[in-house]
């Protein structure tokens, strides 16, 4: 972890080092916020609209908190567990946004909604750390 440390005080003098860490903290915050938004479990709201069962529901809340909260710890993770843990919190953002949009957003695929709403940059996101992992 010192390590990380010392890379990243050695690329503060160059900004574009920084982007990764700034793009993985508003992920992981969105993902974070959309989570702890759905407690207490289970979420009445996920159950009401969607029709899910309490244990899907709170799964989904569960999922969303943990993948925001595992974004944020894995870089400080030695590798190369840091990043299959980045890899999987990315890999449950995919799933998760796949789902938010085969469910909740079935007709944003067909127009400009999909662009227009921040849902695209966190599957893109995920997607980024999918691939990416803890590279800087």
């Amino acid at each position: 972890m010192l390590r990380y440390f010392e890379k990243l005080g050695n690329s503060l003098l160059n900004f574009e080092a920084l982007a990764p860490h700034l793009f993985r903290l508003g992920i992981a915050i969105a993902f974070i916020i959309h989570g702890l938004n759905k407690f207490p479990l289970p979420p009445e709201a996920l159950i009401e609209y969607f029709d899910l069962s309490p244990a899907l529901a709170s799964f989904v809340a569960i999922s969303e908190l943990s993948a925001g909260l595992i974004l944020i710890f894995a870089i400080f993770i030695k590798e190369p567990y840091g990043s299959i843990l980045t890899r999987l919190a990315g890999l449950t953002i995919i799933i998760l946004m796949i789902n938010i949009f085969a469910i909740a957003h079935q007709d944003w695929l067909i127009n400009t909604k999909l662009f227009t709403s921040a849902q695209i940059f966190l599957i893109i996101g995920g997607v980024y750390f999918f691939i990416k992992g803890n590279k800087l």
